[in-house]
């Protein structure tokens, strides 16, 4: 495998590789935990904050310096200041645990304001989450709605970041529960800054996090989320419909094989642990792979590494009955799949709802949006596909967030 084709791909998997800009736009504050309620009154409380730190702080001017590669994107009314959050939610089988998040608000502005939710793409290492990576673009983003006066907010997931443990990659319960969680704890430490957070959330996301979107506005619609309700939602390049175009694109070219390979063996990795896929690795992945796979998905390793350490198709890494039960799924299998595909079947939106995709998206197919599309529609819901031209997977971010902070910048 090339290096040139370990950095194409790598660079296609999260939106923190979309852009390079100097890391001393982001760079750490070094200050001290500005806020920490008395633990021993919060401990399990779903929502509650275990801490606080600031992270960065840029002017108006810097965001729109750290923007420039975002083409259209609207200017910064406001400086704005990013924190760590710590705070309480449950794991895949609903006990305590924590994870980490960011919450940025514009500097100087009090008061009730809106709150822009941001759900980040596929990212399988810890260290490159918004809430510890400087050079984060999922940062950037969220600090880009901020700068137009709104708060910002960016759950990690579990396992990512600060938080404990493994990622569940797309695990919609948790994925959810996290964002929910992340949410309540934001107002809470809003509240110690002088600003209350609004009823009506702006949601967005992209990839993993644009399917991510569909989950969290759900959970607003049906009131899952204390007081706070689904004022908008906008998703980008997310794979809604797992079961009837992105796992068949995974097989059939659509989605590049390097990736699809990458992708799929995260996904059956994680999957193996919440929904049971195979009881040796042996059983699902080849030689010398078996031996190795699991491991490369731990948190620790770079894309460069996790993708050095894999073959380059998906045929090279799984065995034939494996790769045959991921293209026929039965079983647990299909019926953990369909579940997970219902994020577009099962809720009515009661407001407008855009999917942005790219036609040359190799990563996630552009079929998608509008299989997701159709679905909601076919309940009643008002559904917007903006296709962003000719574009591949980060490209179509690069074209869509600008849209978007425009959009959700009237909110402010």
């Amino acid at each position: 495998m090339t290096s040139r084709l370990t950095k194409t791909v790598a660079a296609t998997l999260a939106t923190a590789a979309l852009l390079a800009y100097p890391a001393a736009a982001f760079a750490a504050t070094n200050q001290p935990a500005a806020f920490n309620p008395a633990a021993a009154t919060v401990l399990g409380l779903r929502g509650a904050v275990v801490s606080a730190t600031p992270i960065a702080h840029l002017t108006a001017a810097q965001l729109d310096a750290a923007a420039a590669d975002f083409p259209n994107a609207p200017r910064s009314s406001y400086g704005v200041t990013a924190h760590r959050l710590i705070y309480r939610t449950v794991d895949t089988h609903g006990r305590p645990t924590t994870a980490s998040g960011i919450v940025v608000l514009p500097d100087g502005r009090r008061g009730a304001l809106t709150v822009v939710e941001y759900l980040h793409g596929t990212s399988a290492t810890k260290k490159d989450a918004a809430s510890v990576d400087d050079t984060s673009t999922d940062r950037l983003v969220t600090a880009l709605f901020a700068g137009q006066g709104l708060v910002g907010v960016a759950p990690d997931y579990l396992g990512l970041g600060a938080g404990p443990g493994l990622h569940p990659y797309i695990d919609t319960k948790t994925e959810t529960s996290a964002s929910v969680d992340l949410l309540t704890a934001a107002r809470t430490f809003a509240a110690r800054h002088g600003v209350a957070l609004k009823r009506d959330v702006l949601v967005t996301g992209f990839s993993q996090g644009g399917r991510a979107s569909l989950a969290f506005g759900r959970a607003l619609s049906r009131g899952e989320a204390g007081p706070f309700r689904l004022g908008a939602i906008r998703a980008v390049a997310g794979p809604y419909d797992l079961l009837g175009q992105e796992f068949p694109a995974a097989f059939d070219g659509r989605v590049i094989p390097p990736t699809a390979t990458f992708y799929l063996g995260y996904f059956v990795t994680a999957w193996n642990r919440t929904v049971g896929l195979y009881d040796d690795p042996r059983e699902a992945f080849q030689a010398p792979y078996a031996a190795t796979v699991e491991g490369l998905f731990d948190g620790s390793h770079t894309f460069e590494e996790i993708v050095a350490g894999l073959p380059d198709s998906p045929e090279k890494l799984f065995t034939p009955e494996f790769a045959e039960r991921l293209q026929y799924p039965a079983g647990r299998f299909l019926q953990a799949l369909r579940q997970a595909d219902r994020i577009c079947q099962d809720w009515t939106p009661r407001v407008p709802v855009h999917l942005y995709n790219g036609t040359k998206d190799t990563d996630v197919v552009a079929s998608n949006a509008d299989s997701c599309a159709a679905s909601l529609r076919s309940r009643g819901a008002s559904v917007t596909v903006h296709s962003m031209g000719a574009v591949d997977h980060v490209g179509t971010a690069f074209a869509a967030f600008p849209e978007i902070i425009r959009a959700y910048a009237r909110w402010a």
